[in-house]
């Protein structure tokens, strides 16, 4: 690809002595832009001038377009997906600032949770009282986000940086207590004993969105069940008694649920078999009897069959009963539609704690929460007093149970399998479900505590959530029907923690109703006032007297439970957008124009915030989404330090520019994963020079133009220069098109083509002769000068969203008057002229086609420069009559010295040497070198533009 280039003479080659005759171009804009150094000053000029301000007062009025931030964790060093994430907010607000709106833009934190909880103990030790560690975990997140704060800084990103949001600001603390109460008048918030997905690295219950898959390695286990009432069972499968003693066989993963179990499901449909074998009477499922026996060794014989609904209610004992007391208890079979004979034995063992069907099932067969065994405790040990297991943590106890089953003559079999397993997704840990007390999101019917009959809608808060998802954009569209199918699918969200750094559950429960106080919601009420005033810390230092007073206080506990923080960021909308910060919100609401985050946040911040303001206004918080992919490195793998393929983007920025990550976060398709390393980043330098270089061009070649005196009316410009606008306009419409939409990587690619292609390898090219030797202050030269004026400024512009710092260098020196380039709008170039337009794409092809003669030409040795070339074009009468209509100026389209066209049956193309003089200042071969005896080795029309009236353009 052409670069725009000023004229080169030999280096042999004498200083003609003409050279300073010659508009040679002159810019302070370097050609390197030694973008390490400097950037970090230009950072500090837009902190120190107040730019963000100022953006907002220039477009006071204007329709507001509000990205809301998304906020990263306020811990550790941000890496370069942050930066990436950052970059391409940034570029969005830019380019819609740009396009007139008021595009605002508050950078946020999410500074609860889990990780600063464990290094806030790594530090200080577990012993802390609530209220201090609250506030050392309040500092270290401040020390966090200062330091990554810099950091994006860095990365040239604009906004209102003096005031971000943060989860943990004392008012954003009290307004999630007031998002909290809201969701309770509507409706949506209970109280239940649930199965919730556990992690014993965090202690605690985790979401549905804290949940990966991975495989895990366990044991399969199968189990006899001994029969409790064999006469029962008998008459179930029609026989008048049992000559063996009889076992359900049951099939299972998790071992450790095993001391557990409290009954046993069947398929009500199912047909099941009593068979005969050497370990007795074993009841399997009928369709999977053959694939039992022979995964155990064992050889059988059916004795009877009856269907499922024929055992419900049949008892049956525990496996351990008459190892210890402690298991002599009985496990009924109820039956459920969750058995199935897809594998395993078709008899499902059921423990109501650790499964959410299970739990289901036996609480449907009217099991007491009270009576439901749940020994597991949360740091993943057997309670200390719990019969043969106790003390022992669960996956360390797997093999004593197995043993245990063995010796106790009820393990049929046993084998290792590898299995899709969920884990926690910050400790990459193996979770389980875990039956606790927790307050949970309603999706469905149900009533709610405290609700307001006049405030609850008539949906549930899953029709709501879907309604809205339909009235939502997408970017890329299939994020769609991702979002859907996890709402549409997704439990009753448990948003209460056991933790300690987070907004607090402001509950007090009585201690033998566990109900709530009556007055809590004016509790909520008061608790927001406190932590309004004293952060969470203050709440924690308040007692159950301090609130409910002497009266009341012996009979209620204090919660000690906070609200998970996807609660904290998905009610960010309630309170950024709305009262936090003044003006961050469109007249109808909270509602932000676009939700920007990794694919990832569909289970994540897309999807919390989807169901609060839903729950809470019955609508969306985003009118649009837009999802991006997970930066990766050039092979695709993803970044790990230990495979030492990761990319710090702060050292990208010391050693070649923060320049160089914007554009290639822009040049790159954020829809899929976005790949980088050293060769990727190596081209994206090469593409950012050839596009500076074609800056520096515009920029040197308008240096001595003044808009206001010396631009040429559109009507009397040259038809090129008309044709370079008119494509600047083209090229324009199909930029602010991309932008629309939040493209990037088609402008880069389009940009680096007009450069090299539209400007370096045709326009610039041919205007060189024109600008360089025709009088500085001719019709001709300014007509050029208006065309990349106008093209400049629009370029300027264009590429302002991601090369913020070149953009913001070139803007000082054009002196466009206001003090930053973000503070224009996109220009209004001439209306583009679709017959122009035409013929000068063919003018272009023909030129493409007269080069490649000329480069033979070169090739045999026959010419040096095209200047040396004289050119006959033979062409059939449409191109002929183009071609006459550029009359004399031909020559310069095709930058030869001479040019003529004559009619023919097809486009062909004769080169000859010219035999001509070479003028000394033009270069150009010609007849009238000499012309003038006092310069002789000048050419006719560089006499007449020294000391003359200056020769005629009309077309090139």
């Amino acid at each position: 690809m052409s670069e725009p280039t000023t004229p080169k003479k030999a280096k042999s080659a004498p200083e003609s002595a003409y050279r300073a005759t010659l508009n040679m171009p002159d810019t302070p804009f370097p050609m390197r832009g030694d973008l390490p150094k400097r950037e970090p000053q230009w950072a500090k000029d837009w902190d120190e001038q107040g730019i963000y301000k100022q953006l907002r007062a220039a477009r006071q009025g204007a329709p507001k377009f509000i990205l809301h931030d998304g906020p990263p964790y306020a811990n550790g060093q941000i890496h370069i997906g942050h930066a990436m994430n950052k970059i391409l907010k940034d570029m969005i607000v830019k380019s819609r600032q740009l396009e007139g709106f008021d595009a605002l833009y508050t950078p946020g934190w999410d500074c609860h949770g889990l990780p600063i909880e464990n290094a806030i103990e790594k530090l200080h030790g577990r012993n802390l009282p609530r209220d201090e560690m609250q506030a050392k975990g309040r500092a270290f997140a401040t020390e966090q986000i200062a330091q990554q704060m810099a950091d994006f800084q860095r990365l040239g990103v604009l906004g209102e940086w003096d005031h971000p949001y943060k989860t943990m600001n004392f008012a954003s603390e009290a307004h999630q207590l007031r998002a909290l109460k809201k969701v309770m008048e509507r409706g949506f918030i209970y109280r239940g004993l649930k199965p919730v997905y556990w992690c014993f690295d965090c202690a605690s219950s985790l979401a549905e969105f804290e949940i990966e898959y991975a495989d895990k390695q366990s044991q399969t286990l199968d189990v006899m069940f001994p029969a409790a009432a064999p006469e029962q069972l008998a008459a179930a499968f029609g026989l008048a008694t049992l000559d063996k003693p009889a076992f359900a066989v049951i099939w299972t993963t998790t071992a450790w649920t095993i001391p557990a179990n409290q009954a046993l499901n069947v398929n009500p449909a199912l047909e099941y078999s009593l068979v005969d074998t050497e370990r007795g009477l074993l009841i399997l499922a009928s369709a999977l009897v053959e694939k039992c026996l022979q995964r155990w060794g064992i050889s059988g014989q059916v004795v009877a069959t009856a269907v499922g609904q024929k055992l419900d209610r049949l008892n049956f004992k525990h496996p351990l009963a008459h190892v210890d007391p402690g298991y002599d208890r009985l496990s009924p079979i109820y039956v459920a539609e969750y058995a199935t004979a897809e594998d395993g034995t078709g008899i499902v063992h059921s423990a109501p704690a650790y499964g959410v069907d299970d739990f289901n099932s036996c609480v449907g067969n009217g099991l007491a929460y009270n009576d439901i065994l749940n020994p597991v405790q949360g740091n993943g040990q057997y309670a200390a007093d719990f019969p043969l297991f106790g003390g022992q943590p669960i996956w360390k106890a797997v093999p004593l149970i197995i043993d245990a089953l063995k010796v106790a003559g009820r393990l049929v079999g046993t084998a290792g399998i590898t299995h899709s397993y969920p884990h926690c997704w910050r400790h990459k840990s193996p979770v389980i479900y875990r039956a606790a007390a927790q307050w949970f999101v309603r999706m469905d019917e149900g009533e709610g505590v405290f609700t307001d009959p006049a405030q609850k809608p008539a949906q549930t808060l899953r029709q709501i959530a879907l309604e809205a998802i339909e009235n939502t954009s997408f970017y890329p569209e299939n994020g769609k029907a991702r979002l859907r199918d996890m709402i549409a699918n997704r439990p009753d969200w448990c948003i209460s923690r056991q933790r300690s750094w987070g907004v607090p559950l402001p509950f007090f429960l009585h201690v033998d109703s566990g109900e709530l106080h009556p007055r809590t919601m004016e509790i909520i009420d008061q608790a927001a006032s406190i932590v309004e005033q004293g952060g969470i810390e203050a709440w924690s230092r308040v007692t159950t007297e301090d609130i409910l007073g002497a009266e009341d206080a012996p009979h209620y506990t204090k919660s000690l439970d906070i609200l998970e923080v996807w609660f904290d960021s998905g009610s960010t909308f309630w309170h950024v957008l709305r009262g936090t910060h003044a003006g961050m919100h469109h007249d109808e609401g909270p509602e932000a124009d676009l939700y920007l985050e990794g694919h990832d946040q569909h289970r994540g911040w897309f999807h919390s915030s989807l169901l609060l303001a839903s729950a809470i206004f019955g609508r969306a918080p985003y009118r649009g989404l837009l999802t991006h992919g997970f930066t990766v490195d050039g092979q695709g793998k993803k970044m790990s330090k230990s495979l030492g393929n990761t990319v710090s983007p702060q050292e990208v920025s010391s050693k070649m520019g923060a320049e160089i990550i914007r554009l290639w976060c822009a040049s790159t398709d954020y829809s899929g994963d976005l790949a980088i390393d050293d060769k990727i980043l190596a081209r994206v330098v090469d593409a950012y020079r050839r596009i500076r270089n074609t800056l520096r061009f515009l920029l040197a070649n308008t240096s001595d133009f003044d808009a206001a005196k010396d631009a040429v009316p559109y009507a009397q410009m040259l038809e090129i220069d008309r044709w370079a606008l008119a494509r600047a306009a083209e090229f324009q419409a199909e930029v602010l098109g991309h932008f629309k939409v939040y493209e990037f990587h088609p402008v880069v690619a389009k940009l680096q083509l007009f450069c090299s292609e539209d400007l370096g390898g045709f326009y610039l090219d041919v205007l060189k002769d024109r600008l360089y030797t025709s009088a500085a202050g001719s019709v001709a030269r300014r007509s050029a000068q208006t065309a990349l004026h106008q093209i400049l400024h629009a370029m300027l512009r264009w590429m302002a969203p991601f090369l913020s710092f070149t953009a913001e260098e070139a803007w000082k020196i054009v002196g466009g008057g206001s003090p930053s380039i973000f503070l224009e709008t996109y220009p209004t170039l001439p209306a583009g002229d679709a017959a122009l337009l035409a013929k000068w794409e063919r003018i272009r092809a023909i030129r493409d086609t007269s080069n490649k003669e000329i480069e033979n030409q070169r090739e045999a040795g026959h010419i040096g420069a095209s200047l040396q070339a004289e050119v006959t074009l033979s062409a059939t009468p449409e191109d002929l009559a183009l071609l006459q209509s550029l009359g004399e100026d031909l020559k310069f389209v095709l930058i030869t010295s001479a040019a003529q066209v004559q009619a023919g049956d097809a486009l062909a193309v004769q080169v000859q040497v010219s035999h001509h003089a070479k003028c000394e200042r033009c270069w150009h071969y010609r007849a009238d070198v000499g012309v003038n005896p006092e310069h002789p080795t000048l050419c006719g029309r560089c006499d007449s533009n020294l000391h003359g009236s200056g020769e005629v353009r009309s077309i090139a």
